[in-house]
């Protein structure tokens, strides 16, 4: 199975990129994460991005907050799928990030997810992995059908509780 490269521009946007974390881990998806910046490190930044393919990784997550170039700079230098997940910082709520993050040129590609939407991304990741893998393909429809009945167990608790 090929591995998710996992970036962050700061360790600040660990919070978020545990979510990732956690997620990657439970569908059992290998992975790498890294601390690089797109303005203090973007030498590092770039050489593992142009490697990524070659260093076995199918899709890269970028979490950065602020100016939030991270993901853009990623996606500059490779073509593997790049999922960005702007961070909240402490000016604007994720706003400025978020826009950065979104507003990249035609032919650099960058998928968003919503602002610290970490497990959303390594979904995001997994199934795109899963196009390819058929086993990865029946864990994100298991954990679907397993998501389903624990709304539903909420759904009978609550109706139980109010409606009588």
């Amino acid at each position: 199975m090929k591995k998710v490269g996992i970036v962050m521009g700061s360790d600040s946007d660990l919070p978020v990129v545990q979510k990732v974390i956690d997620q990657l881990s439970a569908l059992e998806i290998p992975f790498e994460v890294h601390v690089y910046s797109a303005h203090r490190t973007p030498e590092q930044a770039r050489a593992f991005a142009l490697s990524a393919r070659e260093n076995g990784f199918g899709a890269i997550i970028a979490a950065a907050g602020m100016a939030a170039h991270l993901a853009g700079a990623i996606a500059a230098n490779t073509t593997l799928p790049v999922i960005g997940i702007p961070c909240k910082g402490p000016l604007l709520d994720g706003l400025d990030a978020l826009l950065s993050t979104v507003q990249m040129p035609s032919g650099i590609p960058v998928a968003t997810v919503a602002v610290g939407g970490g497990a959303n991304a390594a979904l995001l990741c997994a199934q795109i992995l899963a196009v390819e893998d058929a086993a990865l393909a029946a864990k994100l429809d298991a954990k679907r059908k397993a998501d389903a009945a624990a709304v539903l167990q909420k759904d009978q608790a609550i109706a139980e509780s109010f409606n009588k």
